[in-house]
């Protein structure tokens, strides 16, 4: 299986990257979806909301998010660099913080309608404590994750 955890960005980073695209031309749609616990939610950008709505959406999903889990991991996803889908790396990621109360993992994928700029697609693993973060970095970051 190819490297799934290797591209850490920071949140200024992340949160930079979803404003600009969010607050541009409206040349993006997309998806926020969240797994916990609890179950599975996901946000579609329906083909009538306008750009403000869907981030005012996303930005109290992470807000609701932050008050649960404090301690967050971003990887950015890009097809340019051939890694693995979006979709992967989040099941991955859930399957593998089963072992850690609480854990959360949001996937944002904000799809460029005309192809000229590329994908955002971010993968948030959010833990409700500093060492479970700082385990799951030193167990998984740039390594071979088995089946």
């Amino acid at each position: 299986m190819a490297i799934l955890f290797k591209t850490v960005i920071g949140e200024n980073t992340a949160f930079e990257m979803i404003e600009n695209a969010l607050s541009s031309t409206g040349d993006y749609d997309g998806y926020l979806n969240v797994v916990a616990d609890e179950g599975e939610q996901t946000l579609s950008w329906a083909p009538d909301m306008h750009a403000e709505q869907f981030q005012a959406e996303v930005t109290e999903i992470l807000r609701s998010t932050w008050d649960i889990c404090r301690f967050w991991i971003i990887y950015e996803r890009r097809d340019d660099r051939q890694d693995a889908e979006a979709n992967v790396i989040r099941n991955a990621a859930f399957k593998l913080t089963r072992g850690y109360a609480g854990v959360i993992v949001i996937t944002l994928s904000l799809l460029h309608k005309r192809g000229e700029a590329p994908d955002i697609e971010l993968i948030f693993v959010c833990f409700q404590q500093d060492f479970q973060r700082r385990n799951f970095r030193v167990r998984y970051e740039g390594k071979f994750i088995p089946n």
